[in-house]
Parts: structure tokens; C-alpha cells; sequence
């Protein structure tokens, strides 16, 4: 019996199985829990049955990525983010007096 809450970005084995596995969603309104197994298919689990499954608590894979196919250079890379040198509300820089008048 699975004793451990599935918790997102975690892994777990399903002992019976041998199958390893990531959480990757948890709907307590739905009482369902999105799993990817290693190979990278998604399967969905509701919580009734994750409590009849037993489960271990399991290290990721050295080839996790490989079902994302993301390369370990990908890992490390940050995205790209501008940040402007003058940080300025862009309503300020509007004339509110050019152009907006109002005819009766």
C-alpha cells in the first residue's frame, strides 16, 4: 500500500511493477495524479488506486531527460531575460494633452 503522498517533481518505483516514474500533477478536486514514466508516456492514477499500489520513494534516473529529450547542456542554461537599463512605467512617456480631446 503506497504510504507516501505523490508529491510533483518527485520519483517513485511502483515495487509490483518495476516501473519508475514522475509525478507531475496532482488534482486533490479531481483526486487524480498525472504520472510520466521514464519512457515519457503519461498515464493518469486516481488516488484510490495510488493507495493500493505499493510505492517507493526513488532517485531520478541518470537519463531522466531523455523522455523530454533535453540534453544535460539544456539543464544548465538560463533563459534569456531582458531586463531594461531604465526601468520607466510606459504610461509616463504618453502627452495625455496631444490628441484627446473631447468635441461637445
Amino acid at each position: 500500500m503506497a504510504k507516501h503522498y505523490p508529491e510533483i517533481g518527485s520519483w517513485y518505483q511502483d515495487a509490483e511493477e518495476d516501473v519508475l516514474f514522475e509525478v507531475v500533477a496532482v488534482d486533490d478536486s479531481a483526486g487524480t495524479i498525472e504520472i510520466q514514466l521514464l519512457g515519457g508516456e503519461v498515464s493518469e492514477l486516481d488516488f484510490e488506486t495510488w493507495g493500493q499500489m505499493l510505492i517507493l520513494g526513488a532517485e531520478a534516473p541518470e537519463d531522466w531527460r531523455a523522455s523530454y529529450e533535453l540534453s544535460s547542456e539544456d539543464s544548465h542554461e538560463l533563459d534569456d531575460i531582458a531586463i531594461p537599463e531604465s526601468p520607466q512605467d510606459p504610461l509616463s512617456t504618453l502627452d495625455v494633452n496631444n490628441g484627446f480631446r473631447l468635441d461637445d
